[in-house]
């Protein structure tokens, strides 16, 4: 099995506190923008890479996906994903993203959010993506934005008064392992340029559609911390279309 942090018993608990765990779509400061990028699901076949606990599988089956599978490699997460699930058309399965094959036109959207940056190659998951979607399917995934991961700490620069002096950005474009400090804990992400990203999506067969680089929701910007979301992009968003 790769590496899966979300399975240690620590992290797992630091992480089932966020606001995004405790609250889903709507406690994610990215979701209103992601909402945006989301396809029509009505009757589509529909694969979430990285799912996690499974809101935006429960999503698109609202929406009237016909059938929606979740894939995540942590048995925990599957585990609560499962939990709060009661529909029949979501099924969950334990796996690795970047080890997933399916047929040629399995699926009509596939969807992932804020995943790719713990896969090492993402490429290999593009032209897996290609293969099992549909001419005209849509792909639409988050990651963690390059601006965010160059430098991989991930936390500011402080002044002497302790203050956020700025976000470093250093070794952009030495792409590879990054060992992160997220919440309180080591773990292992994988940096990549804007152009890895983008270009991969290309080479595996797609249109790009939108690329969004999400401020925080105005509604979140009194929550502590929010406004120096606005410093520097945090996330990046990516819709494209299957030709």
């Amino acid at each position: 099995m790769k590496e899966n942090k979300y399975d240690d018993s620590t992290f797992f608990e630091k992480y089932s506190q966020m606001d995004r765990s405790q609250k889903g779509l709507e406690g994610a400061g990215e979701w209103h923008a992601l909402r945006e990028c989301m396809p029509d699901f009505a009757g589509k076949r529909v694969l979430d890479l990285g799912c996690g606990f499974g809101w935006h599988c429960r999503y698109a089956a609202e929406q009237g996906a016909d059938c929606v599978l979740g894939i995540d490699l942590s048995e925990k997460m599957l585990r609560e994903a499962r939990r709060m699930t009661d529909s029949p058309k979501i099924e969950y399965r334990q796996g690795a993203v970047e080890d997933f094959t399916f047929p040629l036109d399995t699926f009509d959207v596939v969807i992932s959010s804020l995943t790719f940056h713990y896969v090492s190659s993402f490429e290999a998951v593009c032209q897996n993506v290609s293969h099992c979607l549909t001419a005209g399917g849509d792909f639409i995934f988050s990651v963690e934005h390059p601006v965010f991961t160059a430098y991989g700490t991930q936390d500011w620069f402080y002044d002497q008064k302790g203050e956020k002096a700025h976000w470093p950005v250093d070794r952009y474009f030495d792409e590879g392992m990054r060992k992160a400090c997220f919440l309180g804990e080591e773990v292992v992400k994988y940096h990549k340029t804007l152009t890895t990203y983008l270009n991969g999506v290309l080479k595996a067969g797609f249109s790009i559609e939108a690329i969004v680089e999400p401020e925080p929701n105005p509604s979140m910007l009194d929550l502590p911390g929010m406004r120096d979301e606005l410093r520097r992009p945090m996330m990046l968003i990516v819709s494209a279309r299957k030709k």
